[in-house]
């Protein structure tokens, strides 16, 4: 069955680029060794363009797909990115057009049975597909304590059912191609709390609480993780599980 989109960020769009964290640069390098040639690149649900500029680093041209208008509307301009309000599942872009496909913390969100079908017909021959995603962040043991209630008991059943993927590391999902084996990446930023408020803004729970119940969420955390974080702007080191299924299209 067709999935319908669900749109939960491009409301605030302008939050989700400055305060999601970005990617270690090494991942890139290491996906553009990959592919037979680096041409051109596909970033599927591509947000804000985070990966999108990454990946304009080791590719001639990359194409940037996301069906959230306000997203594309907030992307980082590149003069090798080329941005368009399209679904990962119909691209627009010609067959065997591009060298890599990746999906950055947004294969969760795809109809399965039209994406891979997408991704084999936009595939040049020697092609590979990538999907990452982050799971819950890390800072230290009272403050992840405080997040962890938090993600888990007030804003629990405000996420989407798609969330479910993210913390399996995605493995509930399928994955139809012959898997290449990543090496280990490192994701962290160093943030003041008020970055990290900032990035709870940008949570499809949140703002699902916030339309059902009215009310605000964060109010209930930040009191208590302002009494264990200290000084507001003493920058702290936080750091995320990065996981990556990565197969030769085929």
């Amino acid at each position: 069955m067709t999935r319908q989109f669900k749109d939960y960020f491009s409301e605030k769009s302008d939050a989700y680029r400055s305060y999601r964290p970005g990617y270690p640069p090494e991942l890139f390098a290491w996906l553009a060794g990959l592919p037979a040639q680096r041409d051109a690149a596909l970033d599927c649900g591509c947000g804000t363009g985070q990966a999108s500029v990454a990946l304009a680093e080791h590719f001639a041209r990359v194409y940037a797909v996301d069906p959230s208008a306000g997203q594309v509307g907030s992307a980082m301009p590149h003069e090798r990115v080329e941005y368009r309000v399209a679904p990962a599942e119909e691209t627009g872009l010609p067959d065997t057009s591009v060298d890599l496909v990746i999906a950055a913390q947004a294969l969760h969100w795809f109809d399965f049975d039209r994406f891979y079908p997408e991704v084999r017909r936009v595939a040049r021959e020697g092609a590979v597909f990538a999907a990452f995603t982050y799971g819950l962040l890390a800072i230290n043991g009272e403050i992840d304590g405080i997040i962890g209630r938090f993600y888990r008991d007030v804003i629990g059943p405000y996420w989407p059912p798609e969330r479910a993927h993210v913390d399996s590391g995605y493995q509930t999902l399928p994955f139809p191609f012959p898997d290449i084996e990543p090496p280990t990446f490192a994701m962290t930023a160093h943030w003041e709390l008020e970055h990290l408020m900032g990035y709870f803004e940008t949570w499809s729970a949140v703002k699902e609480y916030r339309r059902l119940k009215g009310d605000d969420p964060l109010e209930l955390v930040a009191g208590e993780l302002a009494a264990a974080w200290g000084d507001p702007v003493l920058v702290r080191r936080v750091s995320w599980p990065l996981v990556l299924r990565v197969g030769r299209v085929s």
